[in-house]
């Protein structure tokens, strides 16, 4: 199959080898970022995806409050692993956090109650979608990423020390930098048991 798209897809892989040697700018970086959320759908066209994108210190800073976190509830014994793990993101260049603003979410069960029970679910494909667009766009740039979910264990300090907007609920973190390792196939599940076709 010849399609630009499908051959982006498959170059998206998950890379935890992480380096801080970027192959664009900082300014280009962060383009790229917005624009592949900009371009990503939402229902009704609520755009209620919003994006932090933290390079540098402010990356290291907002893995060291995960690790304060998880320090607070992993054994101190146990605790290794769990470390080295948050170093390897820290690793990176940067972070991008991604979150979902429920203000849009809220206008528009007021507007069209008939789907106010939808709206919070079609919140979650917005996000999901902004982050498979973001990953996908810093592939095709040859830079590495990961998607992760420390959420809500740091949140509170993150609010506080980005000024976060009270709307705002962080969904998942994506640590980003060069490719420090080579990076694994994926493997599939097989066919028949993922898809079925009629007609």
């Amino acid at each position: 199959m010849s399609n630009a798209f499908i051959a982006a897809a498959r170059r998206r892989r998950t890379q935890y080898s992480l380096g801080r040697d970027l192959p664009l700018s900082q300014a280009d970086t962060i383009a790229l970022i917005q624009e592949a959320v900009r371009q990503s759908p939402s229902s009704f066209n609520s755009q209620s995806s919003r994006a932090v994108i933290l390079f540098g210190d402010e990356s290291l800073k907002f893995w060291g409050f995960v690790k304060d976190a998880l320090r607070a509830i992993v054994p101190a014994d146990a605790f290794a692993p769990t470390e080295a793990k948050i170093d390897g993101f820290a690793a990176g260049a940067g972070t991008v956090l991604f979150y979902e603003d429920s203000a849009p979410v809220k206008a528009l069960q007021e507007q069209f109650p008939l789907y106010a029970d939808n709206f919070p679910v079609w919140s979650e494909h917005a996000t999901g979608i902004a982050q498979y667009a973001v990953w996908t766009a810093l592939s095709e740039a040859n830079i590495g990423a990961s998607l992760q979910h420390y959420n809500p264990l740091p949140d509170a300090a993150v609010a506080a020390e980005w000024d976060i907007p009270s709307t705002w609920t962080l969904r998942a973190q994506m640590p980003f930098g060069s490719h420090a390792a080579p990076i694994g196939d994926k493997t599939f599940i097989d066919d028949a048991t993922r898809f079925r076709v009629h007609g």
